[in-house]
C-alpha cells in the first residue's frame, strides 16, 4: 500500500519501497506479445477459447476448479460462482500451504488482530516455523521489528524478538532469542509451554525428545506471561510438517491460554499474494475455505477427499479449470500425470508447465499491474490495487 512505481513505455522501470521479491515482481513483467488464447495449441481468440473451455465444464461430471491465490476478489468471486453452477469441486492453494491452520481456527478459534497493531503495541515478538527475513522481507522493517509505534516509542529497542525453527535461517540474525527444536516436535513443546503457562508441570526429559532444555521453556514461558502484548506468526515449519493442524491447533490454543495473563495474539504468515483474499471468498460463499465440494447442490467440506491434490491422484477429476496458480510444477507427480490426461482450462499471464499440457490457455492480465481490483494482506485487511498501465489481454474476472 505504500508501493510507487516508475512507469515508462509500458515497462515498469522502478518500485520504490519495493522489496528485493517486488522488485523482481516488477521488473520481470512484461506485456509479453502472445497468443489471447490457445485451443488444442492452436491460437484462438478469447471468444473462441471461451466457448471451447464452456464445452469441457459443461460435459464434466466431477470438474475441479483451483487455484486463486494470484488474482483479485472480484475474479474468485466468479470462479466459485463457476462452481456452484456446474457443481464443481473448489479448492485454493490454501490447500497445500496453511490449509491446517484454517481447520484449526475451526476447532479452537483464533486471537487476531492487524498488522498495524502490531507496530503500535507488540513488545513480544515470536516467529514459530517460518523465514521471514526470505520470504516477506519487509514484515522486520515495517511492521514487527524495527518500526517505532504509538507505545513502542523506541522501535527495535523496546522488543524483545523470538524465533523458533529446526535450523538457523537468516532470519535468526534478527533475534534476541533462537530456539532450535528438532524436526517434528512442535506439538509437544507447544504443549509443554501450554502446561507452564497453566501453572503445570513438564517432565525434565523433555530435552531428549525436543532438543530444547527445560530452562529455555521456562525463559519463553515468563516472557509471554510478563509483556504487555505478544505476538505468535507462524509459517508452514508449523502446518507442513508432521502433525500439521494439531500444531497449528496447540499454537492457537496456547495463545488463548495467555490472555488469561496478558494480551497475545496469533496469525499465519501466508505466501501467495492474494491467498488470504481466496479463504475469504470462498468462505463467504460456501462457508469453508478451501476443499469444498457443491456436486450435490450444497457446499461439503473435507481436506484430503475434496483438496485439489486428492482429486486428482485419486483420478476423480475429469475436468480443471486452474486460476492463477502452476500446480503442474509443483503437486505430486500422480496428480501432474492424471492432469495430463483431463480437458484443463487455465488462466494464466505468461507460460507455466500447467499451460503446456492445457487443453485451453488464456493469456490474461496481470492483477495489480494491469488491472485493478481487491485484495487482502494476509492480516485479513482489504487493499485495493491501482493498476500501473493497461493490457490488451482481459482480467481474470472478465
Amino acid at each position: 500500500d505504500d508501493m510507487v512505481l516508475t512507469v515508462e513505455d509500458n515497462h515498469i522501470t522502478k518500485a520504490k519501497n519495493a522489496c528485493v521479491l517486488g522488485k523482481a515482481w516488477f521488473a520481470e513483467h512484461t506485456v509479453e506479445d502472445r497468443p489471447f488464447a490457445l485451443v488444442d495449441g492452436k491460437e484462438a481468440t478469447t471468444e473462441e477459447g471461451v466457448e471451447a473451455a464452456a464445452q469441457i465444464l459443461a460435459a464434466a461430471r466431477f470438474p475441479l476448479v483451483y487455484g486463486l491465490s494470484d488474482t483479485t476478489c472480484e475474479a474468485q468471486k466468479q470462479a466459485v460462482s463457476i462452481a456452484d453452477l456446474i457443481g464443481a469441486n473448489i479448492d485454493t492453494t490454501t490447500s497445500v500451504c496453511h490449509g491446517p491452520t484454517g481447520m484449526a481456527f475451526q476447532g479452537v478459534g483464533e486471537s487476531t488482530m492487524t498488522l498495524g497493531e502490531v507496530k503500535n503495541r507488540a513488545d513480544l515478538v515470536i516467529y514459530w516455523g517460518g523465514n521471514p527475513a526470505e520470504s516477506h522481507p519487509r514484515h522486520f522493517t515495517r511492521y514487527a521489528v524495527t518500526p517505532k509505534g504509538m507505545f513502542i516509542p523506541n522501535g527495535r529497542k523496546d522488543r524483545t524478538v523470538v524465533l523458533v525453527d529446526v535450523r538457523r535461517t537468516p532470519s535468526a540474525r534478527v533475534a534476541d532469542i533462537f530456539i532450535q527444536v528438532k524436526p517434528g516436535t512442535d506439538f509437544e513443546i507447544l504443549w509443554a509451554l501450554r502446561a507452564l503457562v497453566r501453572g503445570g508441570k513438564v517432565d525434565p526429559n523433555i530435552e531428549e525428545v525436543t532438543g530444547v532444555p527445560m530452562s529455555t521453556l521456562e525463559d519463553l514461558t515468563e516472557r509471554m506471561l510478563n509483556c504487555r502484548y505478544g505476538v505468535l506468526f507462524f509459517g508452514m515449519g508449523l502446518t507442513m510438517t508432521r502433525g500439521r493442524h494439531y500444531n497449528a491447533g496447540a499454537l492457537l490454543a496456547l495463545t488463548t491460554d495467555l490472555n488469561e495473563h496478558t494480551h497475545f495474539v496469533a496469525k499465519p504468515t501466508r505466501g501467495h499474494g492474494n491467498v488470504t483474499g481466496g479463504d475469504q471468498v470462498v468462505t463467504w460463499q460456501t462457508g469453508y475455505p478451501m476443499a469444498v465440494n457443491l456436486s450435490r447442490g450444497y457446499p461439503r467440506f473435507n481436506p484430503g477427499e475434496f483438496t485439489a491434490v486428492d482429486v486428482l491422484a485419486g483420478e476423480e477429476a475429469d475436468a480443471a479449470l486452474i486460476i492463477a496458480s502452476d500446480p503442474g510444477a509443483n503437486f505430486p507427480q500422480p496428480a501432474i500425470e492424471h492432469l495430463k490426461k483431463i480437458p484443463t482450462i487455465v488462466l494464466d499471464p505468461k507460460p507455466t508447465p500447467t499451460t503446456e499440457l492445457a487443453r485451453v490457455a488464456f493469456t490474461t492480465a496481470t492483477y495489480g499491474i494491469n488491472t485493478g481490483g481487491t485484495v487482502y494482506r494476509m492480516d485479513d485487511v482489504p487493499i485495493t490495487l491501482r493498476p500501473a498501465f493497461p493490457s490488451p489481454y482481459p482480467t481474470d474476472e472478465e
